[in-house]
């Protein structure tokens, strides 16, 4: 029993504490640093040597400008603990005093320690950097390399680099920490990255450039090459990272799985010349059926993405023919699925794309693959207009698959019908949940379609007008482009004026610039850009609008005006770093 009364006042003493701990912090961040102080104090009693509590009575001090009460603290935990960050608190107690020399003197007593001890600068260069005190953070890890060579420290020096506006010197440090330890590599590209779309100007993309081009001819190290090519990736050249992944395979002719990859990335970024490119090398180059069948699936999706009506004889023969050639089995599922799927969606013929899938679903897959063939054929039920049995599926593999990215695909598809039910109250439901889905293209999907159902709310609580989108939208869905023009083009005219509107002409202009008729397209987001500019949707006319007449029309004077107007007055887009890449180019950039 007095083990338990003992662990139990234990538990009510830590929990008392966490409090305290969670108002002092309270207090700080409001800015009432009188009451902060208090609590901090006290929470310092309890544990003497906690050096969080410590820096913040010190820094309330120092905020309520009591410098003598934090100098007294600082030394008096110096005398005791002999720490020799506690020097650089001393040092930045005056440097707030406007003292500067007196400052300087215990900051480099501060560097002096780590001259005895380098074991020190871990300690000393962290309080350094929290203080923004960039010299002599730098300043402390080279004294400590000079002490002790085996230490590094190329990584925070790269970033102190970064914080100078150095660099050139930040660029040099983090690749050489990136060859040293490549296991660091996703943090560094992840820092150049920032760099590389923070950065005004293209000089820091050029220096980066540069010195990777340096190191790849010097060393003929395929890292270097690797590492280029997502220098490339990031910069949606995608052909430049070929040559890049061809001179890997030069080297390693049993690897393809990145250059696949980098298919599949240009795909996603409309860049359809590269992606040929890569995918047809992939083909020429390997006997593997994987990636044959993957590479096969990619160019004709491709091919049905951008076909008409006259191409689906040749693309069903080309469907026919790949299955033969490689068999029905497990391995040729993607191109089953997209036969499946080409067969309801453009042949108007759901019996046969069912029956493909059933018989797929028979076979020996595994659990994702058979989510990926359920998905397909509840897509294919969605179609018939089959809303129940449709639901049925995807719930099963959101129920299957929970956690995973095609479970949460199944989630978003199970909203969307929903949507296209007309139950907004319980698509709307599904969606607040989905808003902080992992991954962001499904995050921004269900926003996209949240916002579009609260929106058409708020003005008309009978949304007769978002029913008739709803079914304009489904007709999309189907692939019955003009059945849905005619449906939304309705719209326009029975809601004029009305919330509605804006998102009416985006949906006619998406689908006129799908069917290839860039001048209809067009005039309907200049509708958006003139008529609507206070719309969510102004920023996606600009773009899709500078993107027709720069990749569709190759009218790049007309494309540049539209590209700076998203720069400058859309920041928050989605397509804001795209249109700044592009408008960089369109003006003669080249070194992006």
């Amino acid at each position: 029993m007095k083990r338990i009364l003992a662990i139990v006042a234990l538990f009510v003493c830590f929990l008392g504490q966490a409090q305290n701990e969670q108002l002092a912090n309270n207090y700080f961040d409001r800015g009432e640093f009188e009451k902060a102080l208090v609590s901090y104090e006290d929470l310092l009693k309890f544990q003497e040597g906690n050096s969080n509590y410590f820096q913040r009575v010190v820094e309330c001090y120092q905020q309520l400008q009591q410098f003598e009460k934090a100098q007294k603290a600082i030394e008096a935990r110096l005398d005791k603990y002999r720490q020799g960050s506690l020097l650089v608190e001393l040092g930045f107690n005056y440097q707030l005093q406007k003292n500067q020399d007196k400052a300087n003197k215990y900051y480099d007593q501060a560097i002096d320690r780590i001259r005895k001890n380098a074991q020190e600068v871990y300690g000393i260069a962290y309080v350094f950097e929290r203080k923004a005190l960039v010299d002599y953070a730098l300043l402390a890890y080279k004294t400590a390399i000079e002490k002790e060579p085996k230490m590094k420290f190329n990584f925070q020096m790269a970033m102190l680099y970064g914080q100078q506006g150095n660099t050139g010197l930040m660029i040099d440090t983090f690749l050489d920490e990136a060859i040293s330890n490549p296991q660091n590599l996703p943090l560094i590209q992840n820092q150049l990255s920032r760099f590389m779309t923070e950065q005004v100007d293209a000089a820091f993309n050029d220096n980066l450039k540069k010195a990777l081009l340096v190191r790849a001819q010097k060393t003929q190290d395929v890292f270097w090459n690797d590492f280029l090519s997502w220098f490339f990736i990031q910069q949606k050249e995608y052909g430049k990272a070929f040559i890049q992944q061809k001179a890997i395979y030069k080297r390693n002719p049993e690897s393809f799985t990145n250059i696949v990859s980098l298919g599949q990335m240009a795909i996603e970024d409309n860049d359809q010349d590269s992606a040929q490119e890569i995918l047809n090398f992939v083909l020429e180059n390997t006997k593997d059926l994987d990636l044959l069948v993957q590479a096969h699936s990619y160019l004709l999706e491709m091919k049905i993405d951008h076909a008409i009506e006259k191409d689906y004889p040749a693309i069903s023969a080309e469907l026919d023919g790949l299955i033969k050639e490689f068999g029905v089995s497990p391995y040729t599922l993607p191109l089953l699925k997209i036969q499946a799927d080409f067969s309801a969606f453009h042949l108007n013929n759901p019996e046969k794309a069912k029956a493909i899938l059933k018989s797929a679903m028979e076979m020996p897959i595994n659990k994702y693959q058979l989510a990926e063939a359920k998905m397909e054929l509840a897509d294919i039920l969605l179609y018939e207009e089959k809303f129940n049995q449709a639901l049925i599926y995807y719930s099963q593999i959101d129920e299957d698959m929970a956690g995973d990215a095609i479970g949460q695909e199944a989630s978003l598809k199970t909203a969307k019908t929903s949507y296209f039910k007309a139950d907004f109250e319980w698509a709307s439901h599904q969606l607040k949940v989905l808003k902080s889905a992992s991954s962001q293209l499904i995050a921004n999907d269900a926003l996209d379609l949240f916002l579009l159902i609260s929106d058409n709310t708020v003005e008309d609580s009978t949304q007769v007008a978002l029913k008739k989108f709803a079914r304009a939208d489904f007709l999309l869905y189907q692939n019955k482009k003009k059945e849905a023009l005619e449906s939304f083009q309705r719209i326009l005219k029975e809601h004029k004026g009305e919330d509605i509107e804006a998102v009416t002409l985006l949906r006619i202009g998406k689908t006129y610039e799908k069917m290839g008729d860039y001048p209809n397209a067009l005039d309907n987001y200049a509708e958006i850009i003139n008529k609507h500019k206070e719309s969510i949707y102004i920023d996606e006319a600009l773009y899709f609008s500078a993107e027709i007449y720069n990749e569709g029309m190759k009218d790049p004077e007309r494309a540049k005006p539209l590209y700076e107007e998203m720069i400058f007055k859309h920041e928050d887009s989605i397509y804001y770093v795209d249109s700044r890449n592009k408008y960089r180019k369109l003006r003669g950039d080249t070194n992006l």
